[in-house]
């Protein structure tokens, strides 16, 4: 399983680096390729590549505000929820992108 993602807070400090860490800690726990791009004040680090958004199986979109690159997703499953469920309930969330991903690979089969 190849989960990629963005995290954006409203201000771009605190929030965005606790949602990233939360997601990939959360992610490599349930067994799962996982990488976390934030887009705060000091801008985009951890920039995902193409490669990595081309293998990705889902998308986690953490963001409170609107964010640069958006595009680069579409086509793909998407997962979008407030920084706040990414901090508070990572392991939900991962769990529930592990299933959207058992779902479409059933339906696929």
């Amino acid at each position: 399983m190849k989960i990629v993602g963005v995290a954006a807070c409203t201000v771009g400090i605190a929030h965005t680096y606790i949602a990233q860490e939360k997601l990939e800690n959360a992610g490599k726990k349930a067994g799962a390729e996982i990488h976390i791009e934030t887009q705060g004040t000091i801008g985009v680090e951890n920039e995902l590549t193409a490669k990595q958004i081309q293998d990705a199986d889902l998308v986690i979109l953490a963001i409170d505000v609107k964010i640069s690159g958006e595009e680069r997703f579409k086509g793909k499953r998407v997962i979008q929820v407030p920084t706040e469920i990414a901090i508070k309930s990572p392991n939900k969330l991962i769990a529930k992108a592990k299933e959207i991903i058992a779902t479409a690979s059933q339906a696929q089969a």
